[in-house]
């Protein structure tokens, strides 16, 4: 519902007309955001009505002359949505939109706040093409999304591209969700290999697991596995010891207004619903041609917004391929 109300494209507001136009200031000497305003020019905008809740942050230095940033954010129930606005020193005119600085990677923002530290991943690290997933184990579409990943990816792909898997539970339509996240959690801190073991079973019995009958599905999974030992598995879910991983997880996503699954990061290029292989392949390509002189992206950009991967050496070398117990 939110994601309707709350357009995405570029618009130009003027705010003189419902009478919040004031007197222009100094240069140095902006208007105080009058948030209470701004609050209830975008509830008559967007058709925001009292379920809705709005939250308006204090205003920030922006790259734009003459324009504050603040950030709004809109929440009903446990749905959510951040945006950005820019807003004039006088506090008569918004910008919604994306704002590129031309000299910069124009995906440097979100490159900035994605994290693989800690993180379960496959592929080769120091690869050209860095692919960050923010997935949910109950969602169909995620499903789809991760066995395109599994088999057609790694296929086409053997060395180019290091995958990392972030979780993003979206509790409010996906009762089981979280609790499956913190299992994987589980399964990853006594073995990385067996991660993507338990990743590829449960999205394979999506279908067959309700809340009721998690816990005794996943058992029956580890019992097969030889390097699981199921008391120690049983220890960490019962105790949920793995719960403030997924939240850290989930923070980092809404931090980059993620709001659904699965969503992707390729070198920073965001990809939100199940990208079909022809377009994922086609990204890809396009990345890895790129990258031959661009460099500014992947794990060997050799620049500023290198993502932060434990262990790899800081020169700007290629590192070694490694399996996929490397955590992220």
């Amino acid at each position: 519902m939110l994601r309707s109300l709350l357009c995405s494209a570029a618009v130009i507001l003027s705010l003189a007309v419902c009478g919040w136009a004031a007197k222009k200031p100094a240069p140095d000497n902006p208007v105080p955001l009058d948030k209470k305003a701004l609050e209830a020019y975008l509830r008559h905008l967007y058709v925001m009505d009292k379920r809705v809740t709005v939250e308006v942050a204090d205003a920030k230095p922006s790259a734009i002359p003459g324009f504050r940033q603040v950030t709004v954010t809109a929440s009903m129930n446990n749905a959510r949505q951040d945006f950005e606005l820019l807003v004039s020193q006088d506090g008569t005119k918004i910008i919604q939109g994306t704002v590129y600085d031309a000299t910069e990677n124009p995906f440097k923002k979100d490159l900035d706040k994605l994290k693989t530290d800690g993180a379960p991943n496959f592929g080769t690290q120091g690869a050209p093409v860095v692919l960050v997933a923010f997935s949910d184990f109950e969602c169909p579409y995620c499903q789809k999304e991760a066995q395109t990943l599994r088999t057609q990816l790694l296929a086409a792909y053997p060395t180019q591209v290091h995958v990392y898997f972030k979780q993003f539970p979206l509790t409010s339509i996906h009762p089981w969700s979280k609790a499956a996240a913190i299992v994987s959690r589980c399964v990853f801190g006594q073995n990385a290999d067996e991660f993507w073991k338990y990743h590829d079973w449960i999205f394979q019995n999506q279908g067959e697991i309700d809340p009721d009958n998690l816990k005794q599905k996943v058992l029956g999974w580890a019992q097969g596995e030889k390097t699981i030992d199921t008391l120690q598995l049983t220890s960490c879910m019962d105790s949920r010891a793995t719960e403030g991983e997924v939240d850290k997880d989930i923070a980092e996503g809404r931090a980059l207004q993620v709001d659904s699954t699965p969503t992707l990061f390729i070198n920073g290029r965001r990809l939100t619903s199940a990208a079909e292989w022809p377009m994922l392949q086609a990204i890809i390509d396009y990345e890895i041609d790129y990258q031959r002189t661009a460099k500014n992206a992947g794990e060997d950009c050799g620049c500023s917004i290198r993502l932060d991967l434990p262990g790899a050496p800081q020169a700007a070398s290629t590192p070694a391929p490694v399996g996929s117990a490397k955590k992220k």
